[in-house]
């Protein structure tokens, strides 16, 4: 029986909302038993509410400060406390429980984890910026509270699950897997062409739209590259990126005497959440199995940079340090939500990233600040500005 008490940092979200569906499948089956303390979302009152009601927990944080007397409604008579803004995510992830997931997406969800890190508590991470803008030092504040990183992203979890943390010398080269989007086999000139609807239909995975998005482009691999390289102290040229179509193998390590370990199982998050919920334990609950036989084969093949080249932007930021990672996740983050909202072409997503990567450089961007996390969302704010001045140039050109 894994018994946990846990603040879901972005409970709405698609990972959010995973993690509780498969908390409760597992106080259904036995093996598992959650005390809630916090739950928080963006905008979505409706699951927000049903979320609360179903797991009590003591403090619920909608970030949309205008949601708040919907939010107070909806939760009428339970005596729930409830609150909103960021600054009140921040204060929420500061609460004292033994796990927390943080998913809130993108930079808005950077100053929640950082504040969650420094609780002494596990901290299960599926928000990508936190790693990606000041990885060292979110490691750092980690260990020195007592707590402990396990990340969710499957090909995170797939090496953490395989890696001699004890001994990483053993260690020859990270191989992380990507399915290669729903892209993978689309001409430059009819991706010129996708619509949003088709860029955010991914063949194997159930994901939101932005990180959808982000696997369109491979952007997704980039950032994966940049956190493995953080996570496992690993330098860029010993991690390696293959396409494996049928998202089964979910991440490689191979070590020195050439053996080569891999995680495997079906495409289904809520493996990674359950790994990291009950760490360095394992939870029971109804999971999908692996069929091999059924399968027939697994297929891989080398990522085609010149069609998806922001996985190599990704590896140029990741190498050439400082500021550069920080502006290549603003950037790219920008542009994804453009394409979504129809102001730029899925082409001229990774565009928008080269083209802010080389203001930077030019300006010699730097982060002004000491500590970490206002650091990062400094260079951050300086890089989105530049990436939409980037868009706005396209439109006008168009």
């Amino acid at each position: 029986m894994i018994r946990r008490k846990v603040s879901v940092l972005g409970s709405t979200g698609s990972v959010g909302c995973s993690t509780l569906d498969l908390m409760d499948q597992a106080e259904t089956a036995g093996t598992g038993a959650f005390e809630v303390e916090v739950l928080t979302g963006g905008a979505n009152v409706a699951r927000l509410a049903e979320q609360a009601r179903r797991w009590r927990p003591s403090l619920v944080v909608i970030a949309d400060e205008v949601r708040l007397g919907d939010l107070r409604a909806a939760l009428a008579g339970t005596g729930i406390e409830t609150a909103a803004g960021d600054a009140a995510v921040v204060e929420a992830a500061t609460r004292p429980v033994e796990w927390v997931m943080a998913s809130i997406v993108g930079a808005a969800g950077l100053r929640s984890t950082w504040a969650a890190a420094g609780t002494g508590a596990t901290l299960a991470l599926a928000n990508k910026e936190s790693l990606v803008c000041c990885g060292p030092a979110l490691i750092q504040k980690i260990k020195a509270s007592g707590g402990r990183l396990v990340p969710v992203d499957s090909e995170h979890s797939a090496i953490f699950q395989v890696f001699p943390a004890e001994n990483p010398e053993r260690v020859d080269r990270l191989i992380l897997t990507a399915s290669g989007g729903p892209f993978r086999q689309t001409s430059m000139a009819d991706m010129a062409r996708m619509t949003p609807e088709q860029a955010v239909a991914h063949p194997n995975w159930s994901m939101g739209a932005k990180i959808s998005i982000d696997s369109a482009t491979m952007a997704n691999k980039g950032l994966e590259t940049i956190e493995a390289a953080y996570l496992f102290d690993m330098p860029a040229d010993r991690i390696d990126v293959v396409v494996h179509p049928e998202s089964i193998i979910h991440s490689m390590v191979e070590y020195i005497d050439g053996s080569t370990l891999a995680q495997m199982g079906p495409p289904d998050m809520k493996t990674p959440i359950a790994c990291a919920l009950a760490w360095p334990d394992r939870l029971g609950w109804p999971s999908p199995k692996l069929d091999l036989a059924a399968l027939g084969r697994l297929t891989f093949e080398a990522p085609d940079e010149t069609r998806f080249p922001s996985l190599r932007l990704a590896r140029e930021a990741l190498k050439a340090g400082g500021v550069a990672t920080t502006v290549f996740n603003a950037a790219n983050e920008v542009a994804a939500y453009a394409f979504l909202d129809r102001k730029l072409s899925f082409l001229n997503i990774a565009a928008v990233v080269a083209e802010t990567l080389e203001r930077a450089k030019a300006a010699e961007m730097t982060t002004g600040s000491e500590d970490a996390c206002d650091a990062a969302l400094a260079v951050d704010a300086d890089a989105r500005r530049i990436a939409r001045t980037v868009i706005a140039g396209l439109a006008a050109a168009a």
